[in-house]
């Protein structure tokens, strides 16, 4: 089976950290975010993959110059601008050409979805497309999807008011697709699927949604980004693409270095960083390269790659500190974004 990913994005509501890197290349558990989907996306026989490029496309290309990834083979369409998500699927399907049934995954969206059974329902509705739904208690950020009994989809709100969404089920932004629907998409056009294919769909009645109540968490924020890692920490999520081994509800890489005096609670310290003496980092994420110096206090925080916060510095929820950045001895923040974006 093949799969277009959508990476596309400029993952605005993470910078500092997303201001260099891809937000689907920023790591979970130590492995980057673009892995982990396509782990999961190998499991559920996904051979061949297009990624979707748009913003800082680079870091994919080198990350992966072999053109594999988890066992799958990889190919890029870059788009010359931004074509939205249809227009995306559309130009990226130029590489991938479908000739069968193939699915679209938005590449920040960390899941345990059961795709083998998305798919099989899918082919047994014999629609053009089918969406994954997912519960949540307030759905008026995302696309609402109220279908019949049968999973026909009977409307695509976007975005709906929260007193007045017909159903908590959203759009999980995983779709099995015919390649009939890519002639609803002009190439090259800007185009929206969520705003203009789907509701197409919907009008002609080929467009059926099927509802999944796995694991699902959009990364986009700082907040989600730390609530990826803790529900790993905590047990509450096992993800394939994570073999590492944790401690006491933290992960310690290999090559980092925690002070024996220092304090470490429900975090992750990734590669080649140091914790000194009499620190604490609590429900933190420190990405490789961090040096954090003797004394400071780190909760509740995201620490970009080779950054360096100061002795006796207190770093309150929800920091994020921008790669390589110095946070100056006895600094305190709180909620702060360094560098300001």
């Amino acid at each position: 089976m093949k799969a277009v990913i959508l990476v596309g994005g400029q993952g605005t509501r993470l910078r500092p950290l997303t201001l260099t890197t891809p937000k689907q290349m920023l790591p979970i558990m130590g492995v980057p975010m673009l892995e982990g989907v396509m782990v999961q996306l190998a499991l559920h026989g996904v051979t061949d993959a297009v990624l979707s490029l748009g913003y800082l496309p680079e870091p994919f290309l080198e990350a992966y110059p072999d053109g594999e990834c988890a066992g799958v083979r990889l190919s890029y369409a870059v788009e010359p601008e931004p074509l939205d998500t249809a227009g995306a699927i559309r130009f990226a399907a130029e590489v991938l050409e479908p000739d069968d049934t193939f699915v679209v995954v938005n590449g920040d969206v960390l899941t345990d979805l059961d795709l083998s059974a998305l798919v099989a329902f899918h082919k047994d509705r014999g629609g053009e497309g089918t969406i994954a739904l997912y519960p949540v208690e307030d759905p008026s950020h995302f696309g609402v999807v109220p279908t019949e009994d049968d999973g026909r989809v009977i409307a695509f709100v976007e975005k709906p008011p929260r007193d007045e969404a017909p159903t908590n089920l959203i759009n999980a932004g995983t779709y099995v697709l015919e390649p009939a629907v890519l002639e609803r998409i002009p190439l090259g056009k800007r185009m929206s699927i969520e705003r203009q294919t789907f509701p197409a769909m919907v009008a002609d009645g080929v467009l059926y949604a099927m509802e999944d109540r796995s694991y699902w968490l959009d990364t986009g924020t700082p907040e989600s980004y730390l609530r990826a890692h803790a529900d790993i920490l905590s047990g509450h999520r096992s993800p394939a693409f994570f073999t590492g081994s944790l401690r006491d509800g933290t992960l310690v890489a290999p090559t980092a270095v925690v002070d024996l005096s220092a304090t470490v609670r429900s975090s992750v310290i990734d590669e080649a960083c140091t914790v000194e003496a009499g620190a604490v980092v609590t429900d933190s994420v420190l990405l490789p390269g961090v040096t954090v110096q003797s004394g400071a206090v780190i909760d509740g925080s995201v620490i970009g790659e080779d950054a360096t916060i100061g002795a006796a510095a207190v770093l309150r929820p929800t920091t994020v500190i921008g790669f390589g950045e110095v946070i100056e001895d006895g600094a305190e923040l709180t909620n702060d974004r360094v560098p300001a974006s």
